[in-house]
């Protein structure tokens, strides 16, 4: 996985006076924010520097993963991007793994914003050594994606100076806000890969929840309600959900939230652990957007991360326990009209 030390400026995506060697870039909203880059892949590497600075981002440091464990990073940047997708049917390395916790512990004691881009099959272990930053995760997106997942984590820190800007900040910072929304349509349209999805604006929602959705607090209940139903039952309902792709089309009746809130509950009937993978997918959307959501309803406290406690290189995801609660109620209130018809 780790490859010479000798990439760390070798960006190998141009020509030789690329200004990316020296990590400068124009900030056209004139905002210190930075982003840094680590990949294994020069050319990869590479690849995504120029697109964050076609963005108009600018660059902190950049290296390889190898950087993270070896030595320390004079300037980390308010986002960190770290590519580590192994190829096909292969996990992370116990290097690699080791990089990743120590940039997820200096990301959340630095208040930095932390973005990996994985594949499906390290999402495990890449999921439970990120477990302090409340990273973001990305599975083998698309260059629009990557640029779009920056775009909303950069507006989040704008936010936090909002009230210290000019007038002509604010401008500086809605052209921004378009420069990237141009650049995410042309990479998805160079890449190819994206062009059935939808590339929403990097930051015209950053105060909403995941879907555009506001967040909403959990609701709280003191008295003790009833009872889940019998997880078979639940287990058709998710089937009956499912058959609905054979009729129509899928992305019809998307609605990931709540076929990850019926998976945990049938799982909470059963007593089984359910893996970020598993619930990826039963969200029936791809896992980045899946990711996102889970993200989303843990930092909600909706759904709660839980270590496995006989290996502590996996974690699982379950309901809370007020979302067990509001489940219960739920289900009771939808068969009240049942039972009385009866």
């Amino acid at each position: 996985m780790v490859q010479a030390r000798d990439e760390m400026i070798d960006f190998s995506y141009g020509s030789a006076a690329d200004p990316l060697a020296s990590g400068a870039a124009h900030d056209p909203a004139g905002l210190p924010a930075r982003v840094s880059v680590f990949c294994d892949t020069g050319r990869e590497r590479g690849k995504i520097a120029k697109d964050l600075q076609s963005a108009g981002f600018r660059l902190g440091d950049c290296g390889c993963i190898a950087d993270l464990v070896e030595g320390p990073i004079a300037r980390l940047g308010d986002v960190v991007i770290v590519d580590c997708a192994p190829p096909a049917g292969d996990g992370l390395d116990g290097r690699s793994l080791a990089a990743l916790a120590r940039l997820d512990m200096r990301v959340a004691r630095s208040g930095a914003h932390l973005i990996v881009s994985t594949s499906m099959d390290a999402l495990e272990d890449v999921f439970a050594v990120l477990d302090q930053s409340r990273a973001q995760i990305l599975v083998r997106p698309t260059r629009a994606e990557r640029i779009v997942a920056v775009g909303r984590v950069m507006a989040s820190v704008a936010d936090g100076r909002v009230r210290e800007m000019s007038e002509q900040d604010r401008l500086s910072l809605l052209h921004l806000s378009q420069a990237v929304e141009a650049i995410a349509h042309k990479l998805e349209g160079l890449s190819g890969d994206g062009a059935s999805g939808h590339v929403s604006h990097p930051l015209d929602r950053a105060s909403e929840g995941v879907g555009g959705q506001a967040n909403a607090p959990t609701p709280l209940f003191n008295s003790q309600g009833p009872a889940l139903p019998d997880p078979r039952a639940v287990r058709q309902m998710i089937a009956a959900r499912q058959a609905r792709a054979r009729f129509f089309d899928s992305e019809l009746f998307a609605d990931p939230a709540w076929d990850m809130l019926l998976d945990l509950t049938a799982a909470h009937g059963e007593g089984a652990r359910v893996s970020v993978t598993s619930l990826c997918i039963a969200a029936a959307v791809p896992a980045t957007t899946a990711l996102r959501w889970i993200k989303q309803m843990v930092d909600t406290g909706i759904f709660k991360r839980v270590a496995d406690e006989e290996d502590r290189r996996r974690a699982f995801i379950e309901l809370s326990d007020n979302s067990i609660e509001a489940m219960s109620r739920y289900f009771e209130y939808v068969d009240a009209p049942l039972a009385r018809a009866a």
